[in-house]
């Protein structure tokens, strides 16, 4: 059989939907993006009060970015045959060319980091996760699950063993391996990637990964919250690592460890908990949109837009607040960083079809892995 081949950098110019693509997966990876962009611009609240809807941008929490996790490893199966990966010899090909678009991503993630931001770049924890993927890319979908739940088992205990390791480490260092930690969002790629394997264009399956992702969060975070609540001093806790008040007893401290519902503690409630958010905002994204005729196409557009330059829009984003004169924060900071987003992606993709970095990335592949 052929394997899925990136499409040239024009397909996209001009039309709707190119030929093959999920445009509901774009949409969530617009929506991974302007949350990711809120917890870094938006002044949005510190925790979730559902009772205060002040409180409600606190969502933009840890989750837009287990969401755009879950969309790599959903990026990489439905790159790499969709429901049906290839054997031998063509899985080496997608194999090479994974490799070289993640190392082509740690590169842009470290460029980003020099500038210095206060922003904890995600992308070369995203690059590494996509080698780390490689070897597993012809599973069937409920290994990759048990995988996903091994790592979500152990992730807590490695998040707290590596912790000591970064003692006085700085905003560059931090970055790598501490505030996206590998295990914690290995984890959530392998869930993407099961869920691309299961397949996201029949109906039947969209509603039963909404309604699994749905009850998975709902029951993670309903034991989180009455086994192991989130103690009040949060403040002094740091993203990735696991946190219990000073003065805890063991039995408290263990709750925080594996069941906080903390986002960005690495418990296994927040690995579950996140995850099901994820897949089902995946899974009700593509039962909303694809397949629904142009009338919505039109309507998504301009989401589907953003989510189909990723790399480009949060790179773009950081480097515009490495421009400023001033960090923004604030939500309407967020609100103009949303829109110009939008009219960019919208504008280019347009004219120009593929974003920018994304055209370098899929060159760079070509080059690399091509025939000699």
């Amino acid at each position: 059989m052929t394997t899925a081949r990136p499409a040239p950098s024009t397909a996209m110019r001009g039309v709707l939907v190119a030929p093959g693509r999920l445009q509901g997966v774009d949409v969530a990876r617009a929506l991974a993006l302007l949350g990711m962009m809120a917890a870094h611009i938006g002044g949005i609240a510190d925790e979730v009060d559902w009772s205060d809807p002040g409180t409600w941008s606190a969502v933009a929490h840890g989750r837009p970015s287990t969401l755009f996790a879950v969309l790599a490893g959903v990026s990489v199966g439905l790159t790499s045959g969709r429901t049906s990966p290839p054997g031998p010899p063509a899985i080496g090909l997608v194999r090479a060319r994974l490799a070289v678009r993640a190392i082509v991503v740690v590169a842009i993630g470290l460029a980003l980091m020099a500038l210095e931001t206060p922003i904890y770049v995600i992308l070369p924890t995203y690059g590494a996760l996509f080698l780390l993927v490689l070897p597993v890319l012809r599973v069937r979908p409920v290994w990759l699950v048990l995988l996903a739940v091994v790592c979500a088992v152990v992730s807590p205990l490695v998040a707290i063993a590596v912790a000591p390791l970064y003692a006085g480490a700085g905003t560059w260092e931090v970055q790598l391996g501490l505030v996206y930690p590998v295990v914690t969002f290995l984890a959530y790629v392998l869930v993407g990637l099961a869920v691309a394997r299961v397949g996201l264009e029949a109906r039947r399956a969209q509603v039963a990964l909404l309604a699994s992702g749905t009850v998975a969060a709902a029951a993670a975070y309903a034991v989180g919250n009455a086994l192991a609540p989130v103690p009040a001093s949060t403040g002094l806790a740091f993203p990735g690592v696991p946190y219990a008040p000073d003065g805890s007893s063991p039995s408290a401290a263990l709750a925080q460890l594996f069941l906080s519902p903390r986002a960005h503690s690495s418990s296994i409630v927040d690995v579950v908990g996140t995850a099901g958010v994820a897949v089902a905002v995946v899974a009700l994204c593509t039962l909303l949109v694809d397949g629904r005729g142009r009338l919505v196409a039109r309507i998504a557009y301009p989401l589907a837009a953003v989510g189909s330059m990723p790399l480009t829009v949060y790179a773009g984003h950081i480097v515009v607040i490495a421009c400023l004169p001033g960090y923004p924060d604030s939500g309407a900071a967020w609100a103009w960083f949303a829109i110009g987003s939008v009219l960019f992606a919208m504008t280019w993709r347009a004219f120009l079809g593929r974003g920018p970095l994304e055209r370098l990335v899929a060159w760079v592949a070509d080059v690399v892995t091509a025939p000699r």
